[in-house]
């Protein structure tokens, strides 16, 4: 799916923050010192500079924010590529793993494999985890769900939640739906949002935001 619509300047250099893209990555490096890392995995087959605005605006606060671009689109291919690359290694840095859709699925994974490399986990859109179990996770988990989703239903993520930590911050966007967790759209099987895009950016944005205390 490809991402249209995206906030003119999204990809350009500031004073604040510098943009840089190599084959695996979209990185916006705050211009000073920062200690939070938010790492972001796409939805399946979603142009990842789809979510590029709401991780510009993040990077804006001061915490480094980096989509990984997974091979064919699928993060079930790419969901390693962080710790494969090395983005860990600096332990300086706290790291807050994101994604939506198959991509919030994918990061859960990542955080069962390697719950002592993350610090925080947001889950958006999605109704994973379903077949692993991540209730003994120790980190602050948050999951922000539309209530417009046509796609991960208020039901099927309201039945899964035993399989998060019984702290973790449940967080619905009124008159949300799927696709506008990125700048792309519309999505088979997708109910229509009741409020804008920019709107339910913004929202996401301020839970984010509050969420890694930025």
């Amino acid at each position: 799916m490809m991402a249209k619509n995206l906030p003119s300047a999204t990809f350009q250099s500031t004073a604040l923050v510098q943009v840089d893209q190599t084959k695996d990555i979209i990185a916006f490096t705050p211009s000073k010192n920062f200690v939070k890392v938010f790492l972001f995995y796409p939805g399946a087959l979603v142009d990842p500079i789809a979510y590029a605005p709401l991780c510009r605006k993040i990077a804006e606060r001061g915490c480094k924010s980096i989509i990984i671009k997974m091979p064919w689109r699928l993060a079930q291919f790419g969901y390693t590529i962080p710790k494969e690359s090395g983005i860990f290694n600096d332990t300086s840095k706290q790291y807050i793993l994101s994604g939506h859709s198959k991509g919030a699925a994918m990061a859960a994974q990542f955080a069962f494999e390697n719950p002592y490399l993350i610090d925080g986990l947001i889950l958006m859109g999605t109704t994973h985890p379903k077949e692993i179990d991540l209730s003994f996770l120790k980190i602050p988990v948050m999951k922000i769900y539309g209530a417009n989703d046509g796609v991960a239903s208020i039901e099927k993520i309201l039945n899964n939640k035993s399989k998060l930590p019984p702290t973790t911050m449940y967080v619905l966007i009124e008159g949300g739906n799927h696709s506008q967790f990125g700048y792309y759209g519309p999505q088979l099987g997708d109910d229509d949002a009741s409020i804008s895009r920019k709107k339910q950016q913004h929202l996401i944005f301020e839970k984010v935001i509050k969420f890694m205390g930025l």
